[in-house]
């Protein structure tokens, strides 16, 4: 078994420590949005066109969107703690064009609307940004696309092609020892703030006329007559919101249609904020383009500058605890913090002594197929839509247009797309689903010490398309 680069050359114990002594266990992006408003929580009964369950990226969006296509409508939001407090506030900050996880992952799964897939989510991406444009969202939209690196020989050999930035060229865009080459990805991706995102985004739908409320955790989910003409009635503690149809946007939390609640897993993800770099520091490090970037690992990091140039740095352990629980808990774990600030000073030696302000954790939704799925219940009254395994900052507005087609009833090109209209493969019960995670991370682990080689369990999940690629 080789070493990879991060074990190859590690940096000082006592640098890694003496980063970490000062940072706090918080979310960055939350905490520097400093704009945020307060929602009162939901004072009684009410009665609305449209209720929205959950205050991340998809509830807001589908709000904003239901109020765009019919200023008329009633629309209220439900919220059970803050509106963006999981992962749309926990999140790397990549808005992504791709509805599909990648090329790889979409092409293996529909090959015959890939195509079509693409120019969507394209499509999505400028919507995306006319938007942010249109109502003057501030959320430090980058359009910069992302970089691709090799790190180990063998993804060296992978990225050769048309578009491949050899040694040279790839670090004069970002300097590190430890890329080998590149490709510059420069239309599919921007890059945002997240926490300014959702302080913004719910501006925008309170604006519209939606009707937010936070600390208002939803019970339950009953329809309230029979047939498609019926109401639903959205259970709180502090009182019932009786609807006409029900948009579900609870993300990783148990979905409130059990039917569901096998299809999702929360794999939380460890994720560190530098403070700013001085002048020299960002000199040394070059970055004039501001490119998101991901390395090629089987499990991989990713990083970005932001607005006041720290750098985020996020991914590599993927962590799944037994029982399917998010819990606060899980958020500190100082292994994962620690492997992530050796590979930061791998990544850049030339930044010793530079410090982490903050670091926190997020349970992402993972499908089976590592795309978001759809579902809809009582007669069409009621759409959902979760499993984006953490591509979903973009593709969060794509899936509130397609879960507004459905609960209008409506006959789209989204609504008739073969991945709209299927389900992916839930995940066993405990204690299979803690075994089967364990073995593929030990598989995964495996690859990226062998040049990226998967062996027969992976070769099998691939086959099967159960998506287990990151």
């Amino acid at each position: 078994m080789s070493f990879t680069v991060f074990e190859r050359q590690t940096p000082p114990l006592a640098v890694v420590q003496a980063s970490l002594k000062d940072s706090v266990n918080q979310s960055f992006w939350i905490d520097d949005a400093r704009q945020r408003v307060s929602y009162p929580p939901l004072p009684g009964d009410a009665s609305t066109d449209l209720a929205i369950v959950g205050g991340g990226y998809l509830g807001l969006w589908t709000a904003i969107l239901a109020k765009e296509r019919d200023p008329a409508r009633r629309v209220i939001l439900l919220e059970g703690e803050r509106v963006g407090w999981a992962a749309s506030g926990r999140n790397g900050g990549f808005c992504e064009a791709s509805l599909t996880h990648g090329e790889e992952n979409g092409l293996s799964r529909w090959p015959e609307e890939f195509e079509q897939l693409e120019a969507l989510g394209l499509k999505n991406l400028q919507e995306f940004a006319a938007t942010v444009k249109r109502y003057n969202i501030d959320c430090d939209y980058e359009h910069t696309g992302v970089l691709t690196v090799a790190v180990e020989d063998y993804q060296d050999h992978e990225l050769r092609g048309a578009d491949h930035l050899d040694t040279a060229a790839i670090r004069a865009q970002v300097n590190s020892p430890t890329f080998l080459s590149g490709q510059w990805d420069k239309h599919s991706t921007a890059m945002i703030h997240p926490g300014k995102l959702v302080v913004e985004l719910a501006r925008v739908a309170t604006e519209l006329g939606v009707t937010i409320y936070e600390k208002s955790p939803v019970t339950g989910l009953v329809a309230s007559a029979g047939g498609k003409g019926g109401l639903m009635q959205v259970q709180t503690a502090k009182g019932v919101v009786t609807a006409k149809r029900v948009v579900l946007a609870t993300n990783v939390f148990p979905a409130l249609l059990k039917r569901y609640r096998l299809h999702t897993i929360p794999v939380y993800d460890y994720v560190l904020m530098t403070e700013p770099m001085t002048a020299a520091q960002l000199e040394s490090v070059g970055w004039k383009n501001r490119q998101g970037i991901a390395d090629m690992g089987n499990q991989f990091h990713y990083y970005r500058i932001t607005k006041d140039n720290r750098i985020l740095f996020g991914g590599y352990d993927a962590v799944y605890n037994f029982g399917k629980q998010v819990k606060r808990e899980y958020e500190e774990r100082p292994a994962s913090f620690d492997r992530l600030a050796s590979h930061f000073f791998t990544t850049f030696p030339q930044l010793h002594g530079l410090r982490f302000t903050h670091r926190w954790a997020g349970a992402i939704d993972t499908s089976t197929r590592f795309c978001a799925f759809f579902t809809q219940a009582y007669g069409g009254r009621v759409s959902s839509a979760a499993g984006f395994t953490g591509l979903g900052v973009g593709a969060t507005r794509f899936a509130a247009n397609v879960l507004l087609d459905k609960v209008e009833g409506l006959d789209t090109e989204r609504t008739r797309l073969r991945m709209v209209r299927e389900v992916p493969m839930p995940f066993p019960p405990e204690p299979l689903a803690f075994a089967a995670v364990q073995t593929v991370r030990w598989c995964i682990n495996r690859a990226d010490h062998h040049q990226g080689k998967r062996n027969l369990i992976l070769r099998t999940l691939d086959a099967l398309g159960l998506g287990f690629d990151s």
